[in-house]
């Protein structure tokens, strides 16, 4: 009797421990931010995360069709603030005053 109560303890700690997705992408959004400008594949990614593979590249495509994360030409995944940074062109907004003259 006592060896089922540890087993039965034992399976339901195991099932309070398994990572959620949700869990999945807190996490690999936390990874991006805390050291900015990495540059991960999926492999990558997952080793760093422990996720596997097929479920890395889910939780990667998530953040992807969020604008979180995005992938480069070489299938790097960045943050998307990371990315190139496009300067908007300095407007003159000074206003001139034109003479009218007289004909």
């Amino acid at each position: 009797m006592r060896r089922e109560n540890t087993v039965s303890a034992g399976s339901q700690l195991s099932a309070t421990t398994t990572p959620t997705i949700e869990d999945m992408l807190h996490r690999v959004i936390a990874e991006y931010r805390e050291m900015p400008g990495l540059t991960l594949t999926v492999e990558q990614v997952g080793r760093l995360c422990g996720i596997e593979q097929a479920l890395c590249r889910r939780v990667l495509d998530a953040l992807v069709s969020a604008t979180i994360l995005s992938v480069t030409p070489r299938a790097y995944y960045v943050l998307a603030t990371d990315g190139p940074r496009i300067r908007p062109a300095k407007a003159d907004l000074s206003v001139q005053e034109h003479s009218a003259k007289a004909s």
